[in-house]
């Protein structure tokens, strides 16, 4: 089965959202990847999108495809660069009403050969990034009444061996979720995250994985995910969108898994 072929008829997955008219978003990690599909699945429905990430060439290619993106680089381990993206796109715009947390890395290794340098990279970008960036964003939110979606992963919700700093930077990314909506729903500001499954990204490549190993991990995905196949950054942009949408209202400190049923199985 060709995994990057599954068909997706994305106007019409449009359609069953809604519509983010009048909203002002800003999408991290949007130069490819999750980030890149929530980011023109946002710009068609409506809303005003602001995009950062650290390849600014890859960046230009996503906003040709949103309309009239406000495009940032950036790099949020970086706390200057963290502000300026925050700042320059609530001076573009006039506001922010959504914030997409969706930078993140991944890499391989176990309690036996993880560095210290390969732990504090994790963490600088999947947790401490997103921490600076709702910290600052948070007064235009509850001024907005706006949301946060964040990304995480099946990770943060089950364990697995030899990504151990990855599961438990993911696992920090659900409970902050959960802390930050509790902080905030008195203000009117939701906050829930996404926990993907596999999803056809460059992730794991830039992980680790050599083009054979990566094929034969898609491949392995047909038995560790209940639904027979990795997931499409597409679907997992749709549940994001309809997070932020008006027509989750009522929902807040959700994870909410969009794995395939990955997240439910246990091998017998």
């Amino acid at each position: 089965m060709n995994f990057e072929n599954v068909p997706l008829d994305i106007d019409k997955m449009a359609a069953s959202i809604g519509n983010l008219a009048g909203k002002v978003a800003l999408v991290t990690g949007a130069s490819s990847g999750i980030g890149a599909a929530t980011a023109q699945l946002f710009s068609r429905l409506g809303a005003s999108v602001a995009i950062t990430g650290r390849n600014k060439d890859n960046l230009q290619v996503v906003g040709s495809k949103c309309n009239k993106p406000f495009i940032i680089p950036g790099d949020l381990v970086n706390e200057e660069d963290t502000k300026r993206v925050l700042n320059e796109t609530v001076k573009h715009f006039g506001g922010l009403h959504i914030l997409v947390n969706c930078a993140g890395i991944i890499e391989l290794g176990s309690i036996e050969n993880t560095s210290l340098a390969q732990y504090d990279s994790m963490f600088n970008i999947n947790v401490r990034s997103i921490y600076h960036l709702t910290m600052l964003a948070v007064p235009h939110l509850v001024k907005s009444k706006g949301n946060i979606v964040n990304v995480s992963s099946v990770n943060g919700m089950r364990s697995f061996p030899n990504v151990l700093a990855y599961c438990m930077s993911k696992s920090a990314v659900d409970q902050f979720t959960r802390c930050v909506a509790l902080e905030l729903a008195p203000k009117q500001v939701r906050v829930n995250c996404v926990n993907p499954g596999v999803t056809i990204t460059e992730l794991q490549k830039r992980g680790g994985l050599d083009e054979e190993a990566y094929t034969k991990f898609l491949e392995r995905s047909k038995e560790t995910h209940a639904l027979g196949r990795p997931g499409q950054p597409e679907e997992v942009a749709s549940v994001i969108a309809f997070l932020a949408s008006d027509a989750a209202s009522f929902i807040t400190g959700a994870t909410v898994p969009v794995d395939g049923g990955r997240h439910a199985m246990c091998p017998r």
